[in-house]
C-alpha cells in the first residue's frame, strides 16, 4: 500500500517545495521599490477615487462570461480525454474502467464526432465574441 502512495506523496512534497521556493526566490531577488502609485488600491481597472456603488462597465461582465464559457469547455473535455486513456476493452466489447465496473462501450468514432461538434460550437461562440469586440480592451 505504501508503494502505491509513494508517488503521490513525492508529488505533493515537490509541489509544496516548488511553490514555497518560488515565493522565497521572489522575495530575495525581487525589486523593492515602494511608490505612491503601487500603494494605491486597484479596483478592477477603475479609478478608486469615485463612489464604491458606481456601476461597472459591461466589458468586465462580458470578459467574465467568456472566461467561464471557455473554462467550462475544459471541464467537459478533460474527463472525456482521461476516460479514453483509462478505458481498456475486453473480448466481449465491454469497457473495464480500472477493472472495477463493466460498462457498455460507445463507438469511439461517435464520441469523437460529438466532441468535434462541441468544440465546433464553442469555436463559433469564440469567433462571435471576438467579432463583437468582447476581448478588445479600450
Amino acid at each position: 500500500m505504501a508503494a502505491v502512495l509513494l508517488p503521490i506523496l513525492v508529488l505533493i512534497v515537490c509541489a509544496a517545495l516548488l511553490s514555497v521556493g518560488m515565493f522565497v526566490v521572489a522575495q530575495l531577488l525581487g525589486p523593492r521599490r515602494v511608490t505612491k502609485v503601487k500603494q494605491m488600491p486597484y479596483e478592477s481597472g477603475m479609478d478608486p477615487a469615485h463612489d464604491a456603488r458606481r456601476r461597472f462597465d459591461f466589458r468586465f461582465h462580458a470578459v467574465a462570461v467568456a472566461f467561464l464559457v471557455f473554462d467550462v469547455e475544459l471541464l467537459f473535455l478533460y474527463p472525456w480525454a482521461v476516460a479514453n486513456a483509462v478505458v481498456n476493452r475486453d473480448q466481449q466489447g465491454l469497457a473495464r474502467v480500472a477493472d472495477a465496473v463493466a460498462v457498455p462501450m460507445w463507438s469511439p468514432g461517435l464520441v469523437f464526432a460529438e466532441m468535434l461538434v462541441f468544440v465546433g460550437l464553442l469555436s463559433v461562440g469564440y469567433v462571435y465574441a471576438w467579432r463583437r469586440g468582447v476581448f478588445r480592451w479600450r
